[in-house]
């Protein structure tokens, strides 16, 4: 992959405090693979950030070294905070990357502080560390260092096929601390892949990551999300799902139903609306109530996954392999969950 045809563009002063750092570069890369991406690149000034109501949640603090993410996955409920920059939610969140160029030497000084102490950090809980980005920044490849160094406890949740670049990084750090790696793969129809998440690697591609890690001696759970209503949740879909799951070796699959935070929900729906519209009133009906499929809703898909888990002998983690990250937010019912581990 060739980074020549590079364009600097320094942004206005206004936009440097919009990001809240101390300096901004806007970049584009002129190769078929970021046509249309602009990048922002700033020099943060924290990287590790504690979960709000981390109670109800498997982890308490995040490193998110992007904000944004090319992975254009339309359901993707961290599309509210591109707001908070007065980005676009839309093709903005797909298309305006933030870049947190000083990553891995912020969270360095961040272990290495007194007031640490070693909590576990999970990563790709809001957008993903291993979208496209990340084969021109490698961020990653520092910040796996800083936490193996400090043997410091970490998970990474992905969907991105480009941690297979950082393997030995990961199995060196899998021998100082514990790592909990799961890929997202919430349903294997192509179909539906190609439209609803399409600037991903394909659902088999993800499950050869999973296969790859388990080769390697690093255990790999699946979060199975999202479970789409009416469209990736018929019993054949989630059979053919767990199967492939179970297939890859799995140590964990975990459900997660579809929800639709604000910002998410409306682009969501206008996909629905030029995809499938005979859809729409249904989804009007099953999110009335906020952001959250019906408990019942919910209850059902984990009943169902959780049968076809056993059924296909797909038993919990292996001691040691960590925790299974799941994305930042408010926690679905505890009944709806698999364990997480």
């Amino acid at each position: 992959m060739r980074w020549d045809h590079l364009g600097d563009d320094p942004v206005a002063p206004a936009d440097t405090a919009l990001f809240g750092t101390d300096a901004v570069t806007t970049r584009t890369f002129d190769t078929p693979e970021f046509r249309g991406i602009t990048f922002h690149e700033v020099r943060a000034r924290s990287i590790v950030n504690r979960v709000p109501g981390a109670s109800r949640m498997p982890f308490e603090w995040t490193v998110n070294p992007y904000r944004g993410c090319t992975h254009a996955c339309v359901y993707c409920f961290a599309r509210k905070t591109h707001g908070y920059l007065d980005l676009d939610t839309g093709l903005g969140f797909d298309s305006q990357i933030v870049v947190k160029i000083n990553a891995p030497e912020l969270l360095r000084g961040h272990l290495a502080s007194r007031r640490w102490q070693g909590a576990h950090i999970a990563m790709g809980t809001n957008v993903d560390c291993y979208q496209r980005a990340e084969g021109r920044y490698q961020l990653m490849p520092g910040i796996i260092s800083a936490l193996s160094d400090h043997a410091n406890p970490f998970s990474i949740l992905t969907k991105g096929t480009l941690i297979l670049r950082d393997l030995d990084l990961l199995v060196r750090a899998a021998e100082l601390t514990e790592v909990g790696i799961s890929v997202s793969v919430g349903f294997t129809d192509q179909e539906l892949w190609r439209t609803l998440e399409p600037g991903t690697p394909s659902p088999q591609r993800r499950l050869d990551v999973v296969r790859t890690l388990g080769e390697h001696g690093i255990g790999c759970g699946v979060l199975m999300a999202p479970v789409v209503p009416f469209l990736g949740d018929r019993p054949e879909q989630l059979r053919e799902t767990v199967r492939a799951v179970a297939e890859a070796g799995a140590t964990s699959v975990t459900p997660l139903v579809l929800h639709l935070r604000p910002g998410a929900r409306e682009w969501f729906m206008a996909w629905l609306r030029r995809h499938h519209p005979q859809l729409v009133g249904r989804y009007e009906r099953m999110y009335a109530d906020g952001a959250y499929a019906p408990t019942w809703y919910q209850r059902r898909i984990t009943r169902q996954v959780h049968e076809l888990a056993a059924e296909f002998g797909i038993g919990p983690g292996r001691r040691g392999a960590g925790r299974t990250p799941v994305p930042e937010g408010p926690a679905q019912p505890e009944p709806t969950q698999l364990t997480l581990l």
